[in-house]
């Protein structure tokens, strides 16, 4: 979401007047939002599809994604062949972080259902609060903190439902709900580390190199804790387009 922050300040519609264009691109940040969390719910879709039809490969999911950025915005970084803004090691810390996030997510599918997995995910909101808070120095309002604080409740909820006082949908939800939550601790450092970036350096620099490192951590992570899974795994046109889809 902090690409789309910092893409929709540049925009400017000077013949709507200043106060037309200040709604509209709020709208617009609205319609952005929505545009993410739809393709967020596809891709938990698909990930669940796959757990369900058997194939326990939460590494292999990601590392087409990472594949697909690395040669979309590092084909745009070589054309424009310039130096990089932030050294490389960074980026790798950046991309092992995010690795274990989709790792543990992805995995949560194996035990707990669609729905628990999607809400849960929710929990990044409140882990970026307190490190935004900590490391970037942002202040919030009254009004998002209570706001925070209404959706810990909810995913607390969640939680108790899981652990059996309204019961929970998969093998051993409880354990899935936590895979989550650790995952959502990983995504809110990717997060705030990929925010950092993208308003201090350069937005196709950052992205291609986390896609870059990224999928290579997730090469080297396939071949030491997945491989035995992948050879077990029966390929069928499902399990392959959804793969691609993720």
């Amino acid at each position: 979401m902090g690409d789309f922050r910092e893409s929709t300040m540049n925009f400017s519609w000077p013949w709507l007047g200043k106060k037309n264009e200040d709604l509209w691109r709020v709208l617009f940040v609205l319609f952005l939002g929505q545009l993410v969390s739809f393709v967020m719910a596809l891709m938990s879709f698909t990930s669940s599809l796959i757990a369900n039809l058997g194939a326990d490969t939460p590494l292999t999911l990601s590392f087409f994604s990472y594949s697909a950025l690395a040669l979309v915005y590092g084909g745009i970084l070589v054309y424009r062949r310039q130096k990089l803004l932030v050294s490389w090691y960074w980026y790798l810390l950046l991309g092992f972080v995010d690795v274990q996030g989709n790792y543990l997510v992805n995995k949560a599918f194996q035990y707990s259902s669609i729905t628990s997995v999607t809400i849960l995910d929710c929990w990044t909101i409140a882990w970026v609060i307190i490190l935004t808070w900590i490391f970037l120095g942002t202040r919030y309002t009254p009004w998002q903190f209570l706001g925070a604080a209404v959706c810990v409740v909810g995913l607390g909820v969640v939680l108790l439902s899981d652990a059996g006082v309204g019961g929970g949908g998969g093998s051993r939800p409880l354990f899935g709900d936590f895979l989550v939550i650790g995952g959502t601790v990983f995504f809110a450092l990717s997060n705030v580390g990929e925010e950092f970036c993208v308003k201090k350096k350069d937005r196709v620099e950052v992205i291609s190199m986390l896609g870059l490192y990224a999928m290579l951590v997730s090469v080297g992570q396939i071949a030491v804790i997945e491989r035995k899974n992948l050879e077990a795994v029966k390929w069928t046109s499902e399990i392959v387009g959804g793969s691609v889809l993720k």
